[in-house]
């Protein structure tokens, strides 16, 4: 079942469920649709000719949600703000298990161990001192 433009903008509430194979297909084909719904755009300015990108795709306003966010995640800027946030995070991940592995009692003292390792030990170590407390 193909929509016309007005109808899509219409049918973004949940009670209008549809059972079409091209509705069925996941948040992209919701979003983007059909290439043949995308309508021109006239420019705004420009020499008239055509060919443009800008004459060819929607404009931001027009543009959803989803796909204003796609865009905006897909920018240098963002990329690398985001990657920096989780290098970060890593950090402070890998420096707690450090902190958790100081605690732990091992032969060698400086035997290194997964992060697994780390916390399948440190649930044991738990419950010994658990027991130890309880005797």
């Amino acid at each position: 079942m193909m929509l016309s433009p007005d109808q899509a903008a219409d049918s973004d509430h949940p009670s209008s469920a549809h059972s079409d194979p091209e509705s069925l297909g996941g948040a992209d084909a919701k979003v983007l649709g059909n290439v043949s719904d995308l309508e021109p755009v006239e420019e705004a300015e420009g020499d008239g000719k055509g060919g443009s990108r800008a004459a060819l795709y929607p404009h931001p306003q027009q543009l959803s949600r989803e796909e204003k966010r796609r865009r905006r995640r897909a920018t240098a800027k963002y990329r690398s703000a985001h990657a920096t946030r989780e290098r970060i995070r890593v950090e402070a991940f890998n420096l707690a298990f450090a902190e958790l592995r100081k605690l732990l009692p091992t032969l060698p003292p400086d035997k290194k161990l997964s992060k697994i390792e780390i916390l399948r030990l440190a649930i044991c170590y738990i419950s010994y001192l658990n027991h130890v407390l309880d005797v």
